[in-house]
C-alpha cells in the first residue's frame, strides 16, 4: 500500500527538524533550547565573551580606582587636621563635610561604574547572539565597537527597570537603618523624649519593610516586562524607549514564560556562585588557621599577614562572577529572538540570512 503526496502527519511524510544554522533552532524554544543555547553560545565565544566582559569591568574599574584616589587625596589635609586637634570631642558637620562629600562622589563613581560595565556586557552579548543564531564568528574588535556605539540605548533602557527593581531594595535597607539606629538609641538613653524618637524610629523602618514587600511583585513585572530591551537596542539598533515598547510588546501574553526561564538562568548561576564562595571561605578559614595570628605579634603584623591571602580571595571570587556574568544576558538574547519567532516568523529571514553572506 503507497501513499499519496500530502499534508505532514500520521502515515504521511515526516516533519521535517528546523533548520539550524547556529545555536539554536529557528523554531519556536522550550526551557531546554534556552539552556542548551545559552550555555552553547558562552562555549563557541567564550574567548571573546571574557574579553569583552575583562575590558567592560577594567573600564569600570579604572573610573572607580581613579575617583577614589582622587577623592582621597582631597580630604587627606582635613583627615589629618582632625587627627591633629587637640581638641577631644567628635568633630562638627564642618569638620566633617569634606569627607562625606568625598565619600559621596566615590560612591557615585561607583554606580556610574557599574552601570558603564552592565551596559557594556548587555550591549556586547546582544551582538554576539545575534552572530551565534546564524552560526558565524565574531571577532572581539567587531563587537566591542558595537557594544560601545549602542552603549547610550542599552543604558537608556536598562535605567528604567534597574530604578524600579531598586525602589524596594532602597527602601528596604532605610528601614533596616531606621529600625537599628531606633534599637541603639532606646538602649543607649534613658530619657523620655529620646525614647519617643526610637519608637517613630523604629515604626518608621517596618513601615518601610512593608512598602518593600508591597512594591516587590510590580518591580518584578516591570522587570520581566522590560528585560528584552537591551537586546532589541542593539539588534534593532533601536533608541532606549523604542526599546522598551518593543521589549513590552514582546514579553505581552508569554510573561509567565519569561520569567520562568530567566529565573532558572538566575538561579544556576546564583548556584554556581554559592559554591565558588563557599569553597572560598572554606580555603580562607583553613589558611587562616595554619598563621601565627597570636596577640603577641601586634595588629600591624596580623594584618599584614591577612592582605595577600583575602587579597587572592577576592580576586579568585571577582574573577568567578565576571566568568558568570554573560550568562544572564545571553538567555535574555535567545529569549528576544525566541518571542520574534513565535510573533514575527522571523525563521525563514534567519534561515535565508545565515545562509548568505555576512553583512
Amino acid at each position: 500500500m503507497t501513499y499519496a503526496p500530502g499534508p505532514y502527519g500520521y502515515g504521511h511524510v515526516p516533519v521535517p527538524p528546523p533548520p539550524k544554522p547556529g545555536v539554536i533552532p529557528l523554531a519556536p524554544l522550550d526551557l531546554g533550547d534556552v539552556l542548551s543555547g545559552a550555555f552553547g553560545t558562552y562555549r563557541r565565544y567564550w574567548k571573546v565573551l571574557l574579553g569583552v566582559t575583562a575590558a567592560a569591568y577594567g573600564v569600570a574599574a579604572v573610573l572607580v580606582l581613579t575617583t577614589g584616589m582622587l577623592g582621597w587625596a582631597a580630604v587627606t589635609d582635613a583627615l589629618d587636621r582632625l587627627a591633629d586637634a587637640p581638641d577631644p570631642q567628635a568633630p562638627g558637620p564642618a569638620e566633617m563635610m569634606p569627607l562625606f562629600a568625598a565619600l559621596g562622589v566615590i560612591w557615585l563613581a561607583v554606580v556610574v561604574g557599574v552601570l558603564i560595565a552592565t551596559g557594556l556586557l548587555h550591549a556586547a552579548v546582544a551582538a554576539v547572539v545575534q552572530e551565534a543564531v546564524l552560526g558565524r564568528p565574531a571577532r572581539f574588535g567587531a563587537v566591542w565597537r558595537r557594544a560601545w556605539s549602542r552603549l547610550g540605548s542599552v543604558l537608556g533602557a536598562l535605567l528604567l527597570p534597574t530604578l524600579v527593581f531598586l525602589l524596594p531594595v532602597v527602601g528596604f535597607l532605610i528601614g533596616f537603618c531606621c529600625v537599628v539606629v531606633g534599637i541603639l538609641v532606646d538602649i543607649g538613653s534613658d530619657e523620655r523624649g529620646l525614647a519617643d524618637g526610637s519608637a517613630g524610629l523604629f515604626l518608621t523602618g517596618l513601615l518601610l519593610f512593608v512598602l518593600s514587600l508591597l512594591t516587590l511583585p510590580l518591580a518584578l513585572w516591570v522587570w520581566i516586562k522590560y528585560s528584552l530591551a537591551p537586546t532589541a537596542a542593539v539588534v534593532e539598533s533601536a533608541g532606549p524607549l523604542t526599546a522598551l515598547r518593543r521589549s513590552s510588546a514582546l514579553v505581552r501574553g508569554s510573561w509567565w514564560r519569561i520569567f520562568g526561564c530567566t529565573l532558572v538562568m538566575m538561579l544556576i548561576v546564583s548556584g554556581v556562585g554559592f559554591v565558588v564562595q563557599t569553597a572560598l571561605s572554606l580555603v580562607g578559614q583553613v589558611s587562616v588557621i595554619d598563621m601565627d595570628l597570636s596577640p603577641d605579634r601586634g595588629p600591624t603584623s596580623v594584618f599584614a599577614a591577612l592582605t595577600p591571602l583575602m587579597g587572592l580571595i577576592t580576586l579568585v571570587q571577582f574573577l568567578a562572577q565576571a566568568a558568570l556574568a554573560p550568562l544572564q544576558p545571553l538567555a535574555s538574547g535567545l529569549l528576544y529572538v525566541d518571542q520574534r519567532l513565535r510573533r514575527e516568523n522571523l525563521g525563514p529571514v534567519l534561515a535565508e540570512a545565515a545562509a548568505g553572506p555576512a553583512a
